[in-house]
């Protein structure tokens, strides 16, 4: 299955966002990014500070927690989503088992 640039994938990931009724705004700032909501507005937030992988990353995995089951995406836009997701509960699982 074919891969997509980086900047294409971006913007997929920005329509499925959309489409679920999330807008995603791009500041800069210090913090890590993702899915919040903000006086009933759902947003998903991205440090402009970023660069374009860690943008797609963070929007991938704000998507997985918000839930794209009943969306319509490319098959390499929610692989990539899911194996975004993946990688989150490998790092969240892990933090959770230290003492």
């Amino acid at each position: 299955m074919p891969k997509l640039k980086t900047e294409s994938l971006i913007a997929e990931l920005e329509e499925a966002a959309s489409q679920l009724g999330l807008k995603v705004i791009y500041e800069k700032g210090d913090f890590g990014g993702g899915y919040c909501i903000l006086k009933e507005e759902k947003l998903i937030v991205i440090n402009k500070r970023f660069e374009q992988k860690h943008r797609a990353s963070t929007l991938a995995r704000s998507l997985s927690e918000v839930g794209i089951e009943n969306l319509f995406l490319k098959p390499a836009v929610r692989d990539y989503i899911e194996e975004q997701a993946e990688t989150k509960n490998e790092t969240t699982g892990s933090q959770r088992s230290q003492p």
